[in-house]
């Protein structure tokens, strides 16, 4: 960083002092160069005065706007991005960089279907472009078109293999039209990256586990909802995947397919306890046709009553958790009624 300030102030310096020597303004290039080393710099508004500048010469007019543009998204004034990008497509409608400039910012515009739009152009200029088709692919599930979405991802094949925000989407759009092949591409995705310990596991997690519940393999989810409450935080944020939500859908699984187990009740009593309250959810289980009719009635005790308060640790058991030290289980045992041993574990 400050070899590229040093070099900038050369420059300028350079630009100065040619200035004041021989009586000339710098050309139209020397401050389009000037606006980029700012630009490269992260200086949006020195860069942004160079670039105007810059303009106001034909050789430099169509970069300098571009750039222009470019600054106003990465300071997050999309709708002057906007208007920058599309003045200059009216222009050139097929400068397939203004494109991809367009279409994202339309996207983070919320403007789905003009990113389509564009996408489609581009992809129609270049279609060998795999990042490209993944955009595309991301609005056309946005749009809830899942088989297009499936359909151009897969037109990427080393990109599913290379790229995991691909291959993942590639699984979302399969399972969001219910075919099996999901259950595949999730434990493709979970065996490629799940090493990688990312904050979004355990949302890819249940994803799969979902995926199988949905294909019959029952156990199989069991064992994912279980793995994904062990990656999430003791206390997610509300716009985050919840423990109770997971922990309710692992309870709801276990009462449909092993009716006869109280581990259902068991967790969907913790899913209570965990902050749990969606009230339609709850009520859905009671026109669950795989749930037994005396695990309804505990379901129902649960809603009307809530999860029974759990009753604090003896002094045994608080001594146990509290004390870590090489002695603790003597000293635990000290605390022991002798009419009533225990084994500590």
């Amino acid at each position: 960083m400050s070899i590229r300030i040093l070099g900038l102030g050369a420059l300028v310096c350079s630009l100065l002092v040619a200035c004041a020597g021989l009586g000339f303004r710098p050309s139209a290039e020397e401050y389009y160069a000037i606006g980029m080393a700012y630009l490269e710099l992260g200086k949006y508004a020195e860069a942004a005065v160079w670039l105007n500048r810059a303009k106001g010469v034909d050789k430099t007019k169509v970069a300098s706007e571009y750039n222009l543009g470019r600054i106003a998204f990465e300071t997050g004034d999309y709708r002057e991005a906007l208007r920058r990008f599309e003045g200059l497509l009216k222009k050139d409608p097929q400068n397939l960089l203004v494109l991809k400039a367009t279409a994202y910012t339309h996207i983070k515009l919320q403007n789905i279907e003009e990113a389509q739009a564009r996408y489609q152009q581009v992809l129609a200029l270049a279609p060998e472009n795999a990042d490209d088709g993944y955009n595309y692919a991301l609005v056309l599930y946005v749009m809830e078109q899942y088989d297009q979405s499936e359909q151009v991802l897969a037109a990427y094949p080393f990109a599913l293999q290379e790229n995991k925000e691909a291959l993942l989407l590639f699984a979302r759009t399969q399972k969001a039209q219910q075919k099996p092949e999901a259950v595949d591409r999730y434990a493709q995705w979970l065996a490629t990256y799940e090493e990688d310990h990312e904050p979004g596991m355990a949302q890819v997690r249940t994803e799969y586990a979902s995926a199988l519940e949905a294909g019959g393999f029952y156990a199989r989810a069991v064992e994912e909802y279980r793995k994904a409450l062990t990656e999430l935080p003791a206390s997610a944020n509300p716009e985050d995947l919840s423990p109770a939500t997971v922990r309710y859908t692992l309870a709801r699984l276990l009462l449909i397919a092993d009716p006869e187990s109280p581990e259902g009740i068991t967790e969907l009593t913790q899913a209570l306890r965990e902050g749990f309250d969606d009230a339609e959810a709850l009520e859905s289980l009671m026109d669950e046709e795989g749930i037994t009719q005396a695990h309804k009635t505990e379901i129902r005790r649960l809603i009307d009553e809530g999860p029974p308060v759990e009753e604090a640790p003896t002094d045994a058991e608080a001594a146990l958790v509290l004390d870590e030290s090489p002695d603790a289980i003597e000293k635990a045992d000290a605390v022991l009624p002798k009419e009533a041993p225990r084994d500590v574990q």
